[in-house]
């Protein structure tokens, strides 16, 4: 093919599927080489298949790409400029590859959680240092939310999971329980209520209380408790689910809540009360992982997910 009667395929026309990755690899190869029979050696295939190859690619192209002489093979202009061109394209599918390696290895992706009161406080914590220390490229996303709205953000696909007290049975979830959360009465260590040995859950409820917000399901457990104890629903309240608020409000003030045990492990300053009248056992749930039943979890899901079921083991929450 000569020089002086080049006409140049269209770029349209390289997408026409003709022209293979395998011919980027011979190219380079020749290149690399510089001679048809190095090449060959090189790819373990005759030198034949390679001039074949070669040829082939230069119709496809409607250029010459090397010169040919006795000493090997020199790129012309057009050869130069395509070799460069194969050397980048290769680079790129070969960096696509180990990034979908690194991707099912869950080294690298993004998975973003979902958790309320009864699941963020010790075991997600745990969890995510584990994840980081098995996959540090893995991005992490934490968002807090009440229950009702986490269901509806996973069946829709916004977020990957759940941590927290599981749901009654709901076929559009999958559900893994990690533990079983005791919930108990806090108070900070000199509130009035922890000196009096004996108290009803009506002399509580005349202290300001912190209660989980409208609309979870805890709220309206423990709501239920007054009801069956035939207590008025504390009237000085405030309604909170964020941790660090309602702990910094437990210091503080004369307030009492009713928290999942594990969101006071390790807090100073703290005590469980106990009402005469009224045990919190039937409040028990188990805290787990809910994921969305229709959809394929991603390795970086299952990777937080593993890492989770590993923290829950090693986390004392009873």
């Amino acid at each position: 093919m000569s020089n002086e009667a080049v006409s140049v395929v269209s770029p349209e026309r390289l997408l026409d599927g003709r022209l293979k990755l395998r011919h980027l690899v011979l190219v380079t190869t020749i290149a690399d080489a510089g001679s048809l029979a190095r090449a060959a050696g090189a790819l373990r295939i005759t030198q034949p298949v390679v001039t074949r190859g070669l040829q082939d690619l230069e119709r496809i192209l409607h250029v010459t790409l090397f010169e040919r002489s006795a000493q090997g093979v020199v790129p012309t202009v057009f050869g130069v400029s395509f070799i460069e061109h194969a050397r980048s394209i290769l680079a790129q599918v070969r960096q696509a590859g180990r990034t979908l390696g690194d991707i099912a290895a869950a080294d690298m992706g993004t998975v973003t959680v979902g958790t309320h009161v009864a699941g963020a406080s010790v075991v997600l914590p745990a969890a995510i240092a584990l994840a980081k220390h098995d996959h540090p490229q893995l991005s992490i996303r934490v968002h807090e939310a009440t229950p009702d709205v986490l269901v509806g953000e996973l069946i829709g696909g916004s977020i990957d999971l759940v941590v927290g007290r599981l749901a009654p049975d709901d076929s559009r979830l999958n559900q893994h329980t990690l533990y079983v959360e005791p919930i108990v009465l806090i108070a900070r260590a000199d509130h009035p209520a922890a000196s009096r040995p004996t108290q009803s859950l009506g002399d509580l409820a005349n202290f300001p209380w912190v209660v989980p917000v409208e609309g979870t399901t805890l709220r309206r457990e423990i709501e239920q408790v007054f009801l069956l104890a035939e207590v008025p629903w504390p009237i000085n309240r405030v309604d909170c689910t964020a941790v660090p608020i309602v702990r910094r409000l437990l210091q503080d003030g004369d307030f009492i809540a009713a928290l999942p045990q594990s969101s006071v492990i390790d807090t100073e300053g703290l005590v469980t009360l106990h009402p005469s009248d009224v045990s919190l056992d039937r409040l028990r749930r188990p805290v787990g992982i809910s994921t969305a039943a229709h959809r394929w979890l991603s390795p970086a899901t299952e990777a937080m997910k593993a890492a989770l079921i590993a923290a829950a083991t090693k986390v004392n929450v009873d």
